[in-house]
Order: C-alpha cells, then sequence, then structure tokens
C-alpha cells in the first residue's frame, strides 16, 4: 500500500485518485487559514513555482481540528488562499486529520510516519498547546498542528515527515534531493 491507492475529495466534491499523481514528487500539507504557520503558504508557492515543471505537486488539505483556525467552507477558504497568498496548487476539500473521522490518507500516513520532535523558536510556543491536546504527543504519530508536511517520492512512498516548525528552507532541501 502508498499514498496512490487513495482517493480525496477535491475541493468542488468530486473525488480524485491520487493514482493521478504517479510518478510526481508529492508535499502534502493540512493548511489553515487563520493560524500563525499560514504566512507558510507564500514559500510553499514559491517552491511550487520553482519546482512543478521538475514533477512537483502540493496538495493542500484544510483542517480546522487545530484551534479552529479554517473556518470556512471550502469555498471561502480557497477563495482566501487565492486572493492573499496567490496559490495555484491543488487545494482540497476540508478534512479532519486526526481522530475517528480522520481521512483515510491521513490516517496512513500518520501510522506511517513517525513525530521527530519541534525545531526553531516556535517550538517554544507550540510545545505547550501541543502537550494540553495530547499528554502522549512525543510518542504517536498523529498531526501535531497545523502545516504538518509530508515529502512523497515519486513511487507514492514517504520520504520525510516535517512538522509546522520545521523551516520551509529545510523542506525545500529536501524536495529538491527527492525530485
Amino acid at each position: 500500500m502508498n499514498v496512490y491507492d487513495f482517493t480525496v475529495k477535491a475541493q468542488d466534491g468530486s473525488e480524485v485518485s491520487l493514482s493521478d499523481y504517479k510518478g510526481k514528487v508529492l508535499l502534502i500539507v493540512n493548511t489553515a487559514t487563520g493560524c500563525g504557520f499560514t504566512p507558510q503558504y507564500d514559500e510553499l508557492q514559491d517552491l511550487y513555482e520553482l519546482h512543478q515543471k521538475d514533477g512537483l505537486e502540493i496538495l493542500d488539505f484544510p483542517c480546522n481540528q487545530f484551534g479552529e483556525q479554517a473556518p470556512g467552507s471550502d469555498e471561502e477558504i480557497h477563495s482566501f488562499c487565492t486572493g492573499r497568498y496567490g496559490i495555484t496548487f491543488p487545494q482540497f476539500s476540508k478534512i479532519d486529520v486526526n481522530g475517528e473521522n480522520a481521512d483515510p490518507l491521513y490516517k496512513y500516513l500518520t501510522a506511517n510516519s513517525t513525530f521527530e520532535g519541534f525545531s526553531g523558536a516556535m517550538a517554544l510556543v507550540l510545545k505547550p498547546i501541543v502537550k494540553k491536546m495530547d499528554k502522549d504527543y512525543k510518542n504517536n504519530g498523529n498531526i501535531k498542528w497545523n502545516f504538518t508536511k509530508f515529502l512523497i517520492d515519486r513511487n507514492g512512498e514517504i520520504a520525510a515527515r516535517f512538522e509546522p516548525t520545521e523551516a520551509v528552507s529545510k523542506v525545500k532541501e529536501k524536495v529538491e534531493e527527492v525530485l
């Protein structure tokens, strides 16, 4: 089993098979429009513009599970992201990434990756918030917050997981390595 075995819901409600992305390098991201990490959209769009021609696709999955920071409809979220950040990469329907209603894709991603810890200055802010929500957060693969990223290689396998506190420049380095 790999990422290509999953079907997700497009922003318009239609079903999209991730097998449509076979042979591409994917960066799968759970996002929110009202988060302290939302400005990462700028860097993600820059990365997409730089490497889409090389086979990179960024797949954006809005999620309202962390601080209710993505409260809008799919259309409102998309309008915000295209208007404010000019994103052109695919954005899908809002999903849950943890819990019993978690999207099957995210159940797979979290079951097959490990949390390696937070880094950078924002780690000091995020750790106590996450610990309050999940006392055992260090020992499970659950998504900890918005803007967690999964890098998927051209074979549909997980190549890396990046927590939201990881600098997008580090993500870019690994993307370029996998491309």
